[in-house]
């Protein structure tokens, strides 16, 4: 049996177990199907009909499948034996849970249209080619990018050291700009060199004493990442695609499908995570665990996997119905909402009014109106939309993000290795990016694109200009 014909069925048959035991109204439980089958729908066009490879639909279909079908349909089964409540606080209304589901069926098949649309009109998009000159620069490129990498491990010594040793629910005494400079920007440095001496070793011609130079700064780079990003400095979210997109690069037979990709991100997000954070979050030690294994068999019994999906880490729907309601007392932003992502590179200190990202501003809206204790929280595309245009907002976001996942799809198909990761990093970072908020999912991945990117192709540019200027005599 094909690995398809073993998805869809593993797919099927976990549909099946959750609208057999969702207890809401008939109108709440068709509502669920009826987004359920046009996700479905998109699933069965991404395994037999779409012939390119693309990682972000498969994003697409999981983020889907577990924070908009599986999560809140645990969720309300939960709320509608105990008091009525999510997790955030906010009360189960059967009248928003419908408009709420509305919106995401809107959403999906705007942009599943929209996909399609963007991918016709640029099927015939050449990739570009690397360039002869920067070819020849790439070992100094390479070089250069080791020297700055070895100086922000120097400097950041303080910072990597508060990291270590810092409590998680401890904040960190540095500003929010400086821990995104670092840990976003500089820390990413290492990852790019990785990809441009990656990129030097499929090079053909390349000359032997190079290549031993090369090798040997690629495993500093190895330990520099290593070292730079690590559970003990970086939540998982941001670790994942950077190792990950590792794995693709070394190993690509592993993921240049869309079904291994499909299925890697399927049982990873909705088994394998909801695993660990059972074993992390059990009340007994890990040393107990390890005598009496059979510890989490009991705890399974009490509603294993399903019981992590009532967690805030899968608050996202809850978290639209919060957007919503707060939209119907306070009105449209109009736009005012994306400066703090568009924006996010300007301090506070500097914008005083700047305003707050858009799941704290719904987080401290639960606070006040609903007794809830935590502003900071998830805010997905589809109520960043809606909080800024309303209806109109949520077209603008789907067709925006179809447009931008299918220009990736022709850096995915580059020969420049900065390119074709970077892409395939935000198909991965997509998931975290369409949970949101917006803010951190955007300024994570810009933060990314810069020190991964931008200071690697800026160091390539001035190295091919200063080798221009001093072969051109009339310079």
């Amino acid at each position: 049996m094909k690995l398809r014909e073993i998805f869809i069925g593993v797919y099927i048959v976990i549909m099946v177990v959750l609208f057999s035991s969702f207890n809401a109204s008939l109108l709440v439980w068709i509502s669920f199907f009826m987004n359920a089958l046009i996700l479905f729908g998109i699933t069965v066009y991404h395994l037999y009909y779409e012939k390119e490879y693309s990682p972000f639909l498969s994003s697409f279909i999981v983020f889907t499948f577990l924070f908009f079908l599986a999560a809140p349909i645990v969720q309300i089964n939960y709320a509608l034996q105990t008091n009525f409540k999510f997790t955030n606080f906010f009360p189960y209304t059967e009248r928003l849970v419908l408009y709420t589901n509305s919106l995401i069926i809107l959403f999906n098949l705007i942009f599943i249209f929209s996909y399609l649309f963007f991918k016709n009109k640029y099927k015939k998009k050449r990739v570009k080619l690397i360039n002869s000159k920067s070819e020849k620069a790439l070992p100094l490129t390479i070089f250069i990018l080791f020297i700055l990498s070895v100086f922000v491990f120097f400097a950041s010594y303080n910072f990597i050291s508060d990291e270590f040793f810092r409590p998680n629910w401890l904040t960190s005494s540095y500003a929010v700009s400086e821990l995104l400079i670092w840990k976003k920007v500089l820390f990413l440095i290492p990852f790019g060199g990785i990809l441009l001496s990656f990129q030097y070793f499929k090079k053909k011609g390349k000359i032997s004493i190079n290549i031993s130079i090369i090798y040997i700064i690629f495993t500093f780079f190895i330990l520099l990442l290593l070292w730079f990003k690590n559970p003990f400095t970086e939540k998982r979210n941001a670790l994942g695609p950077i190792y990950i997109c590792i794995i693709f690069l070394f190993y690509p037979k592993l993921l240049n499908k869309n079904i291994k990709t499909l299925s890697f991100l399927f049982f990873s997000m909705i088994i394998l995570f909801p695993l660990v954070a059972m074993i992390t979050h059990s009340d007994a030690t890990l040393l107990q665990i390890y005598h009496d294994p059979f510890i989490l068999i009991e705890q399974m019994k009490g509603g294993g996997i399903s019981n992590s999906f009532i967690s805030l880490n899968y608050d996202a729907f809850s978290n639209i119905m919060a957007t919503i309601d707060y939209v119907h007392k306070q009105g449209f932003s109009y736009g005012y909402q994306l400066l703090s992502a568009i924006l996010f590179f300007v301090p506070r200190s500097i914008w005083v009014s700047k305003p707050m990202s858009t799941g704290h501003l719904v987080g401290e809206h639960l606070i006040n109106d609903f007794g809830f204790s935590f502003s900071n929280l998830s805010n997905p595309l589809i109520s960043e939309g809606f909080i800024n245009f309303g209806i109109i907002g949520v077209f603008i976001g789907a067709i925006t993000l179809a447009y931008v996942l299918i220009r990736m799809m022709i850096w995915l198909k580059s020969d420049n290795y900065l390119k074709k990761i970077m892409a395939f990093y935000l198909a991965i970072h997509l998931i975290f990016l369409l949970r949101g908020d917006f803010t951190n999912g955007f300024s994570y991945y810009i933060g990314t694109l810069a020190g991964a990117f931008f200071i690697p192709k800026t160091i390539e540019y001035i190295i091919n200009k200063s080798i221009f200027l001093s072969k051109d005599p009339k310079k």
